[in-house]
């Protein structure tokens, strides 16, 4: 039996919890003053999703995700994306080897623990693509052989909203594919001002350490995904993606994808606390950064300056929560 198997098995929410306050003290050491952005980055962790972080540049995107990837003793690929990138490059290649004469698969940057995708939205549609099996189903397909990505597996993806000559925006089946989206936004004045003491010496990310493993992380997401979900929490959750698909303001609706996906996370996050039940509350807490970047505005909508981010915040305070579940056993 695997390492990683025997630690999904033998691992605890109270296990979840400690791996995850690991995680988020050490990214918190290199990322001041955006306790939230790394507690939701760390939740799709170890809900095993992608993150897609668009904001604009020198914010620390790329930061984030180096560091979140440092915290974990694994390896980490970075593709940085440009409008000449080919998908072999993402998923691999194969090339004929002289000596041996067999073909020999090359993998492409995809093949890490931790991928940053960065500026994703200035590779070609195409390209873009290339990622799509190995974000859903963790694997690659090159040349009729699949070859599986090592656990766990997470695509953190960066984008700037604000330039657009040389972009491509993303297709709405690659969007769906990331668990949130999120923004970092600008510091505080006082997490500057640090920030500028911090650059005057040895920088924080250099001095940044692992402080779990690979098998950890894969320990935490397997035990996460036992966190219990109580047939009205389930109901609530179908009941509020049903709510974007009837929505007037949206002309798309939130996917069966995102039903899981809001599931998925809202177990890790109810774990990270170190519970074994979910809360309406962890639901609430997430449905903006996982639906709203699903979800198409009608033209009126836009008209009027509405965002998808606020749909999606009226119909979850329009909702009545659930009440407590009876006591199970």
């Amino acid at each position: 039996m695997s390492t990683t198997v025997t630690a999904a098995r033998s691992m605890t929410v109270q296990g979840v919890a400690d791996v995850a306050e690991r995680i988020t003290a050490s990214v918190a050491s290199v990322i001041e003053g955006k306790p939230d952005v790394i507690r939701l980055s760390t939740v799709v962790l170890l809900a095993g999703g992608h993150l897609l972080v668009e904001d604009v540049p020198g914010v620390g995107k790329t930061m984030l995700a180096k560091s979140l990837a440092r915290s974990m003793h694994g390896s980490m690929r970075r593709i940085q994306f440009t409008p000449d990138l080919m998908p072999s490059d993402v998923t691999g290649v194969s090339v004929f080897n002289q000596q041996t004469r067999e073909f020999e698969f090359r993998p492409g940057g995809i093949f890490a623990n931790v991928v940053l995708g960065d500026e994703i939205n200035r590779a070609s549609p195409k390209t873009q693509s290339a990622m799509l099996e190995a974000m859903e189903e963790s694997q690659v397909s090159v040349d009729g052989f699949t070859y599986p990505l090592d656990a766990p597996f997470m695509v953190i993806a960066t984008q700037n909203p604000v330039e657009m000559e040389g972009t491509y925006p993303l297709p709405e089946a690659q969007r769906d594919r990331f668990m949130v989206q999120t923004a970092i936004g600008y510091p505080g004045v006082a997490d500057e001002v640090a920030m500028i003491d911090t650059q005057a010496g040895e920088s924080s990310y250099s001095a940044q350490r692992a402080v779990v493993t690979a098998q950890d992380v894969a320990g935490a997401v397997a035990a996460a995904r036992d966190v219990h979900v109580a047939p009205t929490i389930k109901h609530y959750v179908v009941e509020l993606i049903n709510s974007t698909r009837r929505s007037p303001d949206l002309r798309l609706g939130a996917s069966p994808r995102a039903t899981i996906h809001l599931i998925r996370a809202a177990r890790a996050r109810a774990a990270m606390d170190g519970r074994d039940f979910v809360l309406p509350d962890d639901v609430q807490a997430l449905a903006v950064p996982v639906l709203a970047h699903r979800l198409l505005m009608t033209a009126e909508a836009q008209i009027g300056r509405r965002s998808a981010a606020e749909v999606v915040d009226e119909l979850v305070r329009s909702m009545p929560a659930p009440g407590p579940e009876p006591a199970r056993g």
